[in-house]
């Protein structure tokens, strides 16, 4: 599995909220210039975030984008799931996809991907947006990113 630009990017988009959080709506151009992202891809991504209601979107000259909840709240995987879609090694791993494979009942490599995926979810579906920016504090102290 490898995690696209944009997933990697939605992350460090989230994590920027989550850091510069002080109540006031924080502008894109803002987030693209401290993460040297073009402002034209964030938006891309913000747009993702905001229609799953993981961002709330702040008009006018003042405007910007704020979390909706806490950063304890969202876990990495909700957020790689959201911009990657399945984070599953193999395709017959893939829930809700209905993959006809005839050979899965005997398969035993499947046994190896399941241990994969389960080592990745375990991973992503227990580390918080707070875990990271408790992360990016403890490694630069209270400089913010």
């Amino acid at each position: 599995m490898k995690i696209s630009t944009k997933g990697r990017y939605a992350m460090r988009l989230m994590l920027d909220l989550a850091l510069n959080n002080t109540g006031a709506p924080i502008s894109l151009k803002d987030v693209a210039r401290r993460q040297e992202i073009s402002d034209k891809y964030l938006e891309q991504i913000i747009s993702v975030l905001n229609r799953a209601g993981y961002v709330r979107s702040v008009r006018g000259a003042q405007g910007g984008y704020l979390l909706r909840k806490a950063p304890e709240e969202y876990t990495v995987g909700m957020i790689l799931r959201l911009t990657e879609g399945s984070l599953a090694p193999v395709a017959c791993l893939d829930e809700g996809d209905d993959v006809d494979c005839e050979k899965r009942e005997e398969c035993v490599t499947l046994i190896l991907w399941k241990k994969i995926n389960d080592a990745i979810c375990s991973v992503v579906d227990h580390i918080t947006l707070q875990d990271l920016v408790d992360w990016q504090r403890e490694k630069n102290g209270d400089y913010v990113i």
